[in-house]
């Protein structure tokens, strides 16, 4: 199940199109779906956990605990908003296409995809193009 909680004013329109695709993604890479779960803030909400979990003094636009059981995804996904709307400005791209880049890439590390290497980060940023398309709003 994927779960979508807010930390901040942001609310995320067509939940369940973000859904139905994060599930989408899941599957096409042969992994099962167990819970997992967003949770929007803001970018002190975000540095507050990455300096009191990972010790790091920096601002990122995710964090993810991965919780996962063999095959089955579960995990909480921390995204900072503030994060990804600049990153978004930064990469002259809209807001939705890095969100969307943003929320795969949490699902992608869940698979095993690292992103630490120049190698490891060339197949992420490629598997999160991939699974960017299979995006659709039904009518």
């Amino acid at each position: 199940m994927i779960n979508f909680n807010y930390e901040t004013d942001f609310n995320l329109d067509n939940e369940e199109a973000f859904s139905k695709w994060l599930s989408a993604v899941i599957v096409s890479e042969n992994k099962n779906e167990g819970e997992i779960n967003y949770i929007f803030c803001d970018d002190e909400y975000l540095h507050k956990i990455n300096m009191e979990y990972l010790n790091h003094d920096t601002l990122t636009d995710i964090i993810s605990f991965d919780y996962t059981v063999g095959n089955e995804l579960n995990g909480d996904i921390f995204v900072s908003v503030e994060r990804v709307d600049d990153n978004a400005k930064d990469f002259k791209v809209s807001f939705e296409e890095e969100l969307k880049r943003v929320l795969a890439h949490g699902i992608l590390h869940y698979c095993g995809y690292k992103d630490k290497t120049d190698a490891e980060a060339d197949l992420m940023r490629s598997k999160e193009d991939e699974k960017i398309t299979m995006f659709h709003v039904e009518p």
